[in-house]
């Protein structure tokens, strides 16, 4: 169903659509008008339909998200919450929820789905049923997105599956991202830990220790340490080793410094500690690592 304001698309996916790892089972967007009954009757099929006042249970994954208006939220696992422009709600199958305008409506986008790539992505803990809202605020670019995917699926060109999957996987990195970075919250906080990484690229060959690099920056340990790694997704040390692996790559690549002078470089106790550090990384020791860019060198010359 489409007018201006609303484009309602419901969408069946094929055996080799599944295989892809996401499919969409629906997508659109619609304005709720004020002092209008929610949902509105007669547009969707009934295992979508409900009484906000029921709630209801879906056996698939919905992203909405609410650009102008205000309302509420409810599930299962998360209390009654308001909802406020730029809100982005993750539903879970299985899992019961409930939601609505208030009188004055509200302007709503979704897109609902399936697929192992999602449940990696909740196996992995980047999304849970415990924290379903993101307030994002209002971002033109989610906004596109999902007038791309519905723009997709009218149109139903061959592999239209596969091109509105990406252009979801965009939308929840988008969200994240923005989720993120909206949790560090502080300008000052992310000056803090953009500091830190300043310093210990400064002084890969010479590490500080984190109780050093907070001292500098005039901070606990305890919140440098947490806020590190609420902004990187790193504790510090491990963003240190990091940074000693990338730097160990350039100076087996562009030097022809000995792997026992690397390594003592890099302030590793002896080679054998340096190469189980460095083939945990890469999966080759320092000399397999550099044998194999001479190899290829040479091949290409």
């Amino acid at each position: 169903m489409t007018n201006n304001d609303n484009h309602i698309i419901y969408l069946t996916s094929s055996q080799t659509d599944q295989k892809w790892g996401l499919t969409i089972c629906t997508a659109g967007y619609q304005k709720i008008a004020p002092h209008t009954s929610y949902p509105i009757k007669n547009q969707h099929p009934d295992a979508y339909s409900f009484f906000p006042e029921r709630g209801r249970i879906l056996n698939e994954y919905q992203l909405i998200y609410i650009s102008e208006g205000y309302g509420y939220f409810q599930s299962r696992s998360q209390q009654k919450i308001r909802i406020t422009p730029g809100t982005a709600i993750l539903l879970f199958p299985g899992e019961w929820h409930t939601y609505a305008p208030d009188d004055n409506g509200w302007f709503e986008y979704w897109i609902g789905f399936k697929g192992k790539i999602i449940e990696r992505l909740l196996e992995n803990g980047f999304f849970s049923k415990e924290k379903p809202v993101f307030r994002i605020g209002v971002s033109q670019t989610i906004i596109s997105l999902y007038e791309s995917v519905v723009s997709a699926a009218m149109d139903e060109r061959p592999c239209f599956q596969q091109l509105m999957s990406g252009i979801l996987m965009h939308m929840l990195g988008v969200i994240f991202f923005k989720q993120k970075n909206v949790s560090i919250n502080s300008s000052a906080s992310i000056d803090k830990i953009d500091e830190a990484k300043a310093l210990m690229k400064a002084n890969i060959e010479s590490p500080l220790s984190v109780e050093e690099i907070a001292r500098s920056l005039n901070v606990s340990y305890s919140w440098f340490r947490s806020k590190f790694k609420d902004y990187t997704g790193f504790s510090p040390i491990q963003y240190y080793n990091h940074l000693r692996y990338l730097r160990a790559k350039e100076l087996l690549t562009v030097s022809d410094r000995g792997i026992s002078d690397i390594a003592y470089s890099l302030n590793f106790q002896n080679v054998s500690q340096f190469s189980t550090f460095f083939s945990k990384k890469e999966g080759l020791s320092p000399s397999e690592y550099r044998k194999k860019l001479m190899i290829t060198q040479h091949n290409q010359s």
